[in-house]
């Protein structure tokens, strides 16, 4: 199996919850966590309060709660491998 450049730390796009959501805001010195998912984005409920929403980016946030989500590119196809930082999780630079 290959690896990405961004994989050093031993995460990588099969990681899940925190884990992901970091090696995704960091995978390629950050270009991937902004750019727009395929087909406008996956359906989903916020893993942290039930909000339903539509996660548009590969790093996105819930509009209700702030909570944290991501999905890797090669496994942006399904909801279901969408991944959550956890309750009070904060990205980088935010306060």
């Amino acid at each position: 199996m290959g690896t990405c450049g961004s994989c050093s730390s031993g995460a990588g796009p099969f990681s899940e919850g925190k884990e992901l959501v970091e090696f995704v805001y960091n995978a390629h010195g950050g270009a991937i966590k902004d750019q727009p998912l395929p087909d406008g984005g996956l359906k989903t409920k916020c893993r942290g309060c039930g909000e339903p929403f539509t996660l548009k980016t590969f790093v996105g946030k819930c509009p209700k709660c702030g909570g944290v989500h991501a999905v890797s590119p090669p496994r942006c196809d399904n909801a279901a491998n969408i991944q959550f930082a956890g309750a009070g999780y904060k990205l980088p630079g935010e306060k």
